[in-house]
């Protein structure tokens, strides 16, 4: 376990079954209340520590989830009803930076990971096997599927639980 990788890094699966999808829709269902839990476990103060040196903030990093997985869950929606659209990258970095990121009640990214995280699981449920390999095209990435975007998205949200969870046991850097 590394403070940048609490969970390891991602590893794109090579091809997905329906169980492997069914799991990774559930990650998707749970996260709003693992994100909640890591975020009450927080020490006093702890929104404003960094899991490690030259990390993000625990808030940054809950403001960061949020926008994360807004942005992914347009993605799917512009997959699912255009041809390969290409889709508009944002630089995460800089996005962290702003004065919300940094500043803003983490209660508001928690409601709203909740809220879209009710709807992203729903629209997940509701794919038949042949949308699955539906693809948006990111410019510096290359052709995505929505089921190994799904299986991203499922990585990303335990991933920054994870550096919740070093701040919370005291591990932060």
């Amino acid at each position: 376990m590394s403070r940048a990788y609490p969970i390891g890094r991602f590893e794109p699966p090579a091809h997905t079954t329906s169980a492997d999808r069914e799991a990774w829709i559930r990650d998707i269902e749970q996260l709003p209340a693992q994100l909640r839990q890591a975020y009450e476990e927080l020490p006093p103060g702890g929104l404003d520590l960094q899991y490690r040196e030259g990390g993000w903030t625990a808030r940054q990093v809950i403001h960061h989830v949020a926008d994360s997985h807004i942005n992914s869950y347009v993605r799917f929606r512009l997959a699912l009803t255009e041809e390969a659209p290409i889709i508009k990258p944002y630089d995460e970095g800089a996005w962290a930076t702003l004065a919300d990121a940094r500043t803003a009640n983490a209660e508001v990214s928690l409601q709203l990971v909740e809220a879209l995280h009710a709807r992203w699981a729903m629209l997940l449920r509701s794919l038949g096997e042949d949308q699955w390999s539906r693809k948006f095209v990111h410019p510096e990435m290359g052709d995505r599927t929505l089921a190994a975007t799904l299986a991203l998205y499922s990585w990303h949200g335990r991933h920054h639980v994870g550096h919740l969870a070093l701040i919370a046991s005291g591990q932060q850097g």
